[in-house]
């Protein structure tokens, strides 16, 4: 991914990202109006693309909460989305069944931005990123996409759409964060005790995520903004879970999340 691919404007063929984005925000107004796809003339097929319409959706959904960055690899290039702070929660949580339809759970290690990282000339270095991490924090992102299957559908599309984000449930920070070793760290994800454990994040360097964010992935919006979350990625993979589901997340060096579907 070249440095100003998630920044670029588009326009697609037949349409603009402004079409695309009014039709996501219908979708998040009334699940009924939920897609397959966006429409020919207003899919994005590249990334700067899918990226134009998440910005538009995300100017009428209000201020920046926080951050969502991942990678399918530990070489992959990081992907990323930005949360609303309306669907930004402390733990524990509850979240309306009714409203929340799809009740996709991921577990994750989010951190706390501790002062501003505005975009400059010189990207920032990994040392620079670290120290503006404030705290790590264990969480859960709720999935709930626009699209009738988000499985279905190719990533410029689910990227349009924030990857399908949902919701954010934070539980509380440490702040000698850097004494973990990622790497080796646990998590137990159990929803209504059904439990499943894993080792490490699967896109590997956490940090590396970070960084790219803060030089690339968050510049459209001025950069990161201290008090801002970024979450780094699903540590389980997605979980779909019932409608009056319990869901806690405990990773052993951080401390547990609790969300509860009612």
């Amino acid at each position: 991914m070249t440095g100003d691919t998630a920044t670029k404007p588009n326009r697609h063929p037949g349409g603009t990202a402004m079409d695309a984005a009014d039709l996501l925000l219908a979708a998040r107004r009334d699940p009924a109006k939920r897609l397959a796809d966006l429409p020919d003339p207003v899919r994005p097929t590249e990334l700067a693309g899918a990226y134009a319409i998440q910005h538009r959706v995300m100017s009428a959904l209000g201020p920046i909460g926080g951050w969502k960055v991942g990678a399918l690899a530990p070489e992959a290039s990081p992907i990323c989305g930005a949360l609303p702070v309306s669907g930004i929660l402390p733990s524990p949580a509850k979240l309306a069944a009714a409203t929340h339809r799809m009740r996709g759970i991921e577990a994750e290690v989010a951190f706390r931005i501790g002062y501003d990282l505005p975009p400059r000339s010189t990207p920032y270095a990994r040392e620079e990123v670290m120290a503006a991490m404030a705290t790590a924090h264990p969480a859960i992102e709720t999935l709930e996409s626009r699209y009738l299957d988000m499985d279905k559908v190719a990533m410029p599309s689910n990227i349009a759409d924030s990857q399908g984000h949902g919701g954010f449930i934070h539980g509380p920070g440490r702040a000698d964060w850097q004494t973990i070793d990622f790497t080796r760290e646990t998590v137990e994800q159990a929803i209504d005790g059904a439990a499943i454990q894993r080792t490490g994040n699967p896109a590997g360097d956490m940090v590396r995520l970070v960084v790219w964010l803060a030089n690339v992935g968050s510049v459209w919006s001025g950069g990161l903004k201290a008090g801002q979350f970024v979450t780094c990625g699903s540590w389980t993979g997605k979980t779909l879970a019932g409608p009056a589901a319990k869901v806690r997340v405990r990773f052993p060096s951080l401390g547990e999340v609790a969300l509860d579907y009612t």
